[in-house]
């Protein structure tokens, strides 16, 4: 009887093991949407945008460094237009 329920546990840790090692599998529109939104811009490897193309070369102005709260920190030049000229 002892070498019964050894078989029988042995078998069932075999076959949870088995169960437990199926790979998921993506659906059909998850793969869709990803092969969308890789046609809209092109892209490296890494994810960003190629800047070899001309629609990634026209990107937002990028602002210059932020204070804590979040404003523009008006002493640098990239975030303060006025910075540089002399005051009359």
């Amino acid at each position: 009887m002892k070498k019964f329920l050894t078989g029988l546990m042995a078998l069932m840790l075999i076959v949870s093991a088995a169960i437990a090692q199926t790979p998921a599998t993506a659906t059909k529109k998850e793969a869709t949407k990803k092969e969308a939104t890789a046609k809209a811009t092109p892209t490296k490897k890494d994810g960003t945008p190629d800047k070899r193309f001309k629609e990634n070369k026209q990107t937002a102005k990028t602002e210059g460094p932020k204070k804590k709260d979040g404003t523009p920190d008006m002493r640098y030049k990239s975030n303060n237009k006025d910075a540089g000229k002399k005051k009359s």
